[in-house]
């Protein structure tokens, strides 16, 4: 693939980043915004250990999409202090996806404040992403089609991240969100996948306390290069289709697609992964 490093600023006023940066759907890494939070301190593995160990966390792997698997079902479950401690021993897969530990240990809500950016935030409580050494979240992008604040903290994490006017290039599977999950986007195979040689995005490892501005409805590809966690806060997309795409993913796709697993079982999840693959090559004109 062809990826240019994210830019990046130290800091920036609400008019330079609406006009350079949401205006024009551009990522951006601002490195300073967290400086003043509680959590820019605070927020190390061993503070989540002190205040929330004792709870029950939903875990995730990197197994394949299953029809027997609900939709965000966890793989596993454990207290969050053995979780931590597996983090800090051992490299592991497992990760903590789109967690509400905020309302759980509402003491959290006070370390971090709503940025005034210019974009208006979804003022629910923010989710929180956990990740061992080199576990990846698979290529995806979110079914609201938000701009996405995206928060790291506590290690170092690895983002790739593509506009949405290059899906035609990364084998999306069809009702889904999601793209061909046996492909390694750290070594694309291109005799494999030759589509991937013409994708376009963008590359950036984000630090302790930086934030990455995803714009709505980018794809993005994350791997956790040391244990480590992340926060994202989500403003609703503001281009009228984005927002029709938004309404069609939570509405009827989602719904569909759960459906037909029910009705066909493991024969509609390779049916998709088999289309992903011939719809792309087809649309692209390529032979393999």
């Amino acid at each position: 693939m062809q990826l240019q490093e994210i830019p990046r600023v130290k800091n920036i006023t609400k008019e330079d980043f609406l006009a350079r940066f949401v205006k024009l759907q551009k990522p951006v890494v601002i490195q300073e915004l967290t400086r003043d939070w509680g959590a820019y301190d605070k927020w190390h593995l061993s503070y989540i250990d002190k205040i929330a160990g004792d709870r029950i966390v939903p875990l995730y792997d990197n197994r394949p999409v299953s029809h027997e698997d609900g939709f965000n079902e966890p793989h596993a479950k454990m207290k969050m202090s053995e979780y931590i401690k597996l983090l800090e021993t051992e490299p592991t897969n497992y990760r903590i996806f789109l967690y509400n530990l905020m309302k759980e240990v509402p003491s959290l809500q006070e370390d971090f404040k709503w940025p005034e950016i210019g974009l208006k935030l979804v003022k629910q409580l923010p989710m929180l992403f956990f990740g061992g050494e080199n576990s990846k979240v698979f290529m995806h992008f979110d079914i609201d089609y938000s701009n996405i604040l995206h928060f790291h903290f506590h290690g170092k994490k690895q983002c790739i991240i593509l506009p949405p006017d290059q899906s035609k290039y990364l084998y999306k599977i069809p009702h889904s969100l999601i793209s061909r999950e046996d492909i390694d986007f750290d070594h694309p195979d291109y005799e494999k996948w030759p589509a991937l040689k013409h994708a376009k995005g963008y590359i950036a490892n984000l630090e302790h306390g930086e934030m990455l501005y995803m714009p709505e409805g980018y794809w993005h590809y994350m791997k956790y290069l040391t244990p480590g966690f992340s926060m994202s806060l989500r403003a609703f997309p503001r281009h009228p289709m984005n927002l029709a795409k938004a309404a069609y993913n939570v509405l009827i796709m989602r719904h569909f697609d759960n459906f037909m697993r029910k009705r066909k079982g493991q024969a509609w999840i390779d049916y998709k992964n088999e289309q992903a693959v011939t719809r792309t090559h087809r649309e692209l004109g390529i032979t393999v």
